[in-house]
């Protein structure tokens, strides 16, 4: 770049801690056993849940989801399962239907699920199951928190070991506000978590 195209990069002004004092953040007043595990969370960025097969993370996802809804409505993006008979199942299972309209759900690609949350009245909390079947990348993983930041995505993965599997749920897991591993139908925070929970919660007892 030489030094005239520099000079026509406009910088905006740095913020102060008074500008920052003074901004509005949408938050989720969370209760009982969602706050001990969560906290009281911002709607934006990403959060991270993974686990190994047969261990609860759709069932603690939809869980998660109909507790969501009660605050706005959710996204399911049901990648892995699909409009099958088992995710109609699961859906009954956690009486998925109490919050009525406030869930929706399709199965579909990033290109597509864009096009959706491009929409007037979009939802603002979009889960996706699972983060190996969504197949995107690094760059477009940033992409979708940089073109929506005032909608929180939260991505399921699957585990290697204790871990969540691949290179992008590494970095996922890094970016994120929230990490829980799902293990024998527990749901525990990794860390505290950025909103201050940090309380295991049972998902099956």
């Amino acid at each position: 770049m030489t030094n005239a195209e520099k000079k026509t990069i406009k910088v905006p002004p740095a913020y102060s801690y008074s500008d920052i004092e003074k901004m509005k953040f949408v938050t989720l007043p969370f209760e009982g056993v969602w706050k001990e595990l969560i906290g009281e969370p911002e709607i934006a960025g990403s959060w991270i849940i993974w686990g190994k097969s047969a261990n609860g993370k759709t069932r603690f996802a939809l869980q998660l989801a109909k507790y969501l809804a009660g605050f706005q409505k959710v996204y399911y993006n049901t990648l892995e399962e699909g409009l099958k008979l088992s995710f109609k199942k699961a859906l009954e299972g956690n009486n998925i239907k109490a919050v009525g309209s406030k869930f929706c759900f399709h199965k579909e690609r990033l290109q597509h699920m864009r096009a959706r949350l491009d929409k007037d009245r979009s939802p603002n909390i979009v889960i996706i199951d699972s983060l190996q079947h969504f197949r995107i990348s690094v760059v477009d993983y940033h992409s979708l928190l940089e073109d929506y930041p005032k909608k929180l995505f939260i991505f399921i993965s699957h585990a290697n070991g204790s871990e969540p599997k691949g290179e992008l749920a590494d970095e996922i897991r890094y970016n994120s506000d929230v990490k829980i591993r799902v293990n024998q139908f527990v749901a525990s925070p990794v860390e505290t978590t950025r909103y201050g929970g940090n309380k295991p919660y049972v998902i099956w007892e």
